[in-house]
């Protein structure tokens, strides 16, 4: 039987919440091509306007494991710098995984910056085991926020 597993991640960073949920997790597929062309060759709505059903597609390098991921929103609160996504397709879905979600949420400090919050919740499929897939994931989405965060104390006037 398929079990389901989670793993969290926080950490804080100087930029605001509001300037790094938009640019790491709303707009991500506009930067993530620019800001990491080695892992993501490209990225674009599939669906909807960036509102709750929205599905956007990934497609990476020959760096990741996969091909493409899609996801598709599932909940946006943005006055909380809070959304949900569930993977739909790629991303090891079908291969490794049966289902995969993620929560973030960025929360302001009163430094001015921010904590980003992660939790990332996923099935197996019966006989598929984790080992070192955490971390890289774990990494991978350390990696995205830390990019937007380089990005936007580079150009203090994007996302205001």
């Amino acid at each position: 039987m398929a079990s389901t597993n989670s793993w969290t991640l926080e950490f804080e960073s100087p930029v605001e919440a509001p300037r790094l949920f938009h640019a790491a997790v709303l707009d991500w597929h506009t930067l993530a091509p620019k800001l990491a062309p080695h892992i993501v060759a490209s990225a674009h709505p599939v669906e909807g306007e960036g509102n709750i059903g929205s599905v956007r597609q990934f497609n990476f390098t020959s760096a990741m494991p996969f091909s493409l991921m899609k996801e598709k929103l599932e909940f946006l609160d943005e006055n909380k710098c809070e959304c949900k996504s569930t993977l739909i397709e790629g991303g090891g879905i079908g291969t490794a995984i049966e289902t995969a979600t993620s929560h973030i949420k960025v929360e302001p400090t009163a430094s001015g910056g921010s904590v980003v919050k992660v939790e990332s919740t996923y099935k197996l499929l019966p006989g598929v085991e984790v080992k070192d897939e955490i971390t890289k994931a774990k990494d991978s989405v350390t990696a995205i926020f830390k990019g937007a965060e380089a990005y936007l104390i580079a150009n203090p006037d994007a996302y205001i």
